[in-house]
């Protein structure tokens, strides 16, 4: 068992990690001062890239390519960028135990490492069917993705079942980029989910009737409103069929899961503050505990444009937490502050030829406008959230980057919209005119 010491340890290797070692390493750390401790293998890189083009039959995205930060535009940090920075990147090492109040990671081997100042940045792992009691649902063959080891995984077993058919479970982000993926790799692709539409949480009917055209005249074969209720195998244990709550079978040779996930907590319950099932921070990402910050996932924040708290899982959000985290610890050692974290919700996706971006809030009512036909080659259109009178929410599909940079300002300063009927008519224009 051996320990060691730091003065500053970021426990995680996902995006958050990697921006903010990133952020440390521009506002300057010695050598010896930081790690990063993740269980993967492989230093901190880009998610998003695992669900699109990695899964590409030809030109597949592979490391180092999609290290981070290359999804800000910023500088590649590749596993010998840590060392040449003066940070330690401890690989392959999960941590069992934490004690916060003896600021004291302990991992699996019994190496126990020490610090001064934590920065959380778990994430997040995502829910099994296994974890529900769905029955055969350790069948090989169902796969789940969240680390580049599941995309690997799923890049295998696309080979060894090559134009065969696949079940895509869940009609959410994971659903509909990996319904897509399998869809340009050959396969037989049915997507199932219990909700009225896909990506309910964000998508309207109108908005979600669009993709789901769209993706049928893909060749996805859509079932709604009802799950996945058990398997069945073959007799070298690989999945042979999925049966569905409403009584239908459906053939697979492989079945991908996307229902959801959970933040990484359990290190340390008990031990901080919690809300809305993450660790409860400031504007600052500060933690109930001293010294210890969380980011990404796991962080329960002030939304301070809303005047709310809230839990955001998304890419943009844990590479600005992790940022603001670091930059208010390299502020406060200084004796000065720096501004609360003021964030826009941004969420965006791409499939087959489609790309769409939100900003701000989905509540209230909503406008459509542009051309959402899906049999047009290229489809562009829009929608606004209006709610007190005022634009709180915009979507884009197809828009250009200018049209987007409007779309986040419309969000961000939240226009009087005097009639729905007038914005449905004006469109992007009134966006492109605040």
């Amino acid at each position: 068992m051996a320990e060691k010491s730091f003065k500053y340890i970021i426990l995680g290797g996902g995006v958050s990690a990697g921006y903010a070692a990133k952020e440390f390493a521009s506002q300057g750390v010695k050598p010896g001062e930081l790690a990063v401790i993740s269980k993967e293998a492989v230093a901190p890189y880009e998610r998003p890239a695992l669900s699109k083009g990695y899964l590409f039959p030809e030109g597949a995205a592979r490391l180092p390519g999609f290290h981070c930060c290359v999804g800000s535009g910023g500088e590649k940090l590749l596993p010998e960028s840590y060392k040449q920075k003066g940070i330690e990147l401890i690989l392959s090492t999960e941590i069992v135990k934490a004690d916060l109040s003896a600021k004291s990671l302990v991992s699996a081997a019994g190496d126990v490492f020490k610090y001064q100042t934590l920065i959380i940045a778990t994430g997040s792992t995502v829910l099994r069917l296994t974890d529900f009691g769905v029955k055969g649902a350790d069948s090989k063959n169902i796969l789940y993705l969240r680390e580049i080891d599941d995309a690997d995984n799923l890049v295998e077993a696309i080979k060894a079942k090559k134009g065969g058919k696949a079940v895509v479970v869940g009609g959410g982000y994971i659903g509909l980029e990996l319904s897509a993926a399998l869809r340009i790799n050959n396969f037989d692709v049915t997507m199932v989910f219990p909700e009225p539409w896909c990506m309910p949480r964000l998508f309207t009917a109108d908005i979600a009737a669009f993709y789901e055209t769209y993706y049928t005249n893909k060749g996805v074969k859509i079932i709604k409103g009802t799950v996945a209720s058990g398997f069945t195998a073959h007799s070298n244990g690989e999945v042979k069929e999925v049966q569905l709550k409403d009584g239908r079978s459906l053939e697979a040779d492989i079945v991908i899961v996307g229902v959801g996930a959970k933040p990484l907590t359990s290190l340390f319950k008990g031990q901080v503050e919690e809300d809305k099932g993450g660790i409860k921070t400031d504007a600052f990402f500060k933690t109930s505990v001293p010294d210890v910050y969380a980011v990404g996932d796991v962080a329960t924040f002030p939304m301070k444009m809303y005047g709310d708290v809230r839990r955001v899982e998304h890419v943009d959000h844990s590479r600005k937490s992790a940022e603001q985290a670091v930059k208010a610890i390299k502020a406060a050692e200084g004796g000065g502050s720096v501004e609360e974290y003021d964030y826009l919700p941004f969420f965006y996706s791409r499939s087959f030829d489609l790309s769409w971006q939100f900003y701000g809030d989905n509540v209230g009512d909503s406008v459509l406008f542009g051309d959402s036909n899906p049999s047009n080659p290229k489809p562009c259109f829009g929608a606004y959230w209006i709610q007190g009178g005022k634009v709180v929410g915009a979507f884009m599909e197809g828009g250009s980057g200018d049209e987007n940079k409007a779309l986040a300002k419309v969000a961000k300063t939240r226009p009087v919209a005097e009639s729905l009927d007038e914005l449905t008519k004006q469109g992007i224009s009134f966006a492109a005119k605040i």
